[in-house]
């Protein structure tokens, strides 16, 4: 029985082993290629593999490399929903070049520069269209092809905050954007964000995935209640106790600094005139704040000037015409 168990583990061992080379080796591409049906450029053209796609090599042939292409989704019919659409898998032949592989030296570093490379572009007004979704694409395969990477995490933050970004345009042109409480709109994916705070705990790109998070929990419109601003400002001041290193933390004590100074307008139209006056003691505290820790920071001469407003009991919220 013991030679029997023995057999099959190494059976066992043996089928894995061949599973894992028949998957082949990962990769994916700096520049747009056709994918052929077979390794000739004559033959018929099955698809275009954009840059940053996943690619799984199943073969080479002088030149050419034989691939399992991952591809974006397929165009969507009336009443399906897009996340039940799986990604698009097509096999096929495409030239060697550009490509780059798990094995390939510093082939984190080529990628990471060739997304750099399309973000600049996708920032340029003349720049290639389509050239953000490149960007979030390429990074995402630095930290999917080379997750132990020094690159790895910066490359997944960027990813998820173009997404964020590309994702954000569409929620602020819908009707909902405009309501008042955060659970009445559509907020942005957060899928991205989460992973890199659950991948890169206690670094810089978690602190930054953690702020962007906090815009899903802004009120559309505060119209005119203290509510919302209240509830933001709370928000704001307790993501700075809790990342206090982040790059985000001035931003976030004015971001909180500034909803304490519109409430002391908005408790004096709810004639609430003891609450409007701890909120300006609590505005000027939090100004003081960033004066005080962030003092060569631009935060620092922004919380000098809305320090300097509320002192001259001019409002920052509402009308501040006299």
């Amino acid at each position: 029985m013991k030679w029997f168990r023995g057999l099959s583990w190494v059976l066992l061992v043996v089928f894995c082993a061949s599973a894992a080379f028949a998957i082949g080796e990962r990769a994916t591409i700096v520049r747009e290629a056709n994918l052929y049906l077979s390794p000739d450029s004559s033959s018929a053209k099955l698809a275009e593999v954009e840059r940053g796609r996943e690619l799984i090599i199943l073969e080479t042939s002088r030149e050419w490399v034989h691939v399992e292409a991952t591809l974006g989704k397929a165009q969507v019919q009336n009443g399906e929903d897009e996340e039940d659409i799986p990604d698009r898998t097509v096999t096929g032949w495409m030239l060697a070049k550009g490509m780059v592989r798990v094995t390939t030296q510093d082939g984190d570093r080529i990628v990471f520069g060739e997304a750099s490379n399309s973000e600049d572009q996708a920032s340029s007004r003349r720049g290639r269209r389509g050239a953000a979704q490149d960007a979030m694409r390429l990074y995402y395969r630095v930290y999917d092809l080379y997750p132990a990477s020094p690159f790895a995490g910066e490359a997944l933050y960027r990813a998820a905050d173009i997404r964020w970004q590309i994702e954000r345009v569409d929620v602020n042109s819908r009707p909902s954007a405009k309501e008042k409480e955060a659970f009445l709109r559509q907020g942005m994916g957060e899928e991205w964000m989460k992973l890199v705070i659950k991948k890169f705990p206690g670094t810089k790109w978690a602190d930054l995935a953690s702020f962007n998070l906090i815009e899903n929990k802004l009120c559309g419109d505060w119209q005119g209640s203290s509510k919302c601003p209240d509830k933001e400002a709370e928000i704001y001041e307790k993501y700075a106790t809790e990342h206090p290193q982040s790059p985000k933390t001035a931003e976030a004590l004015y971001e909180a600094a500034w909803r304490r100074a519109a409430l002391i307008e908005i408790y004096k139209t709810e004639e609430n005139a003891k609450k409007s006056e701890e909120s300006r003691g609590k505005a000027l505290a939090l100004t003081q704040r960033i004066i005080t820790t962030f003092l060569q920071t631009d935060w620092a001469a922004r919380a000098s000037a809305l320090a300097f407003l509320i002192q001259q009991n001019v409002p920052s919220y509402g009308n501040a015409i006299e």
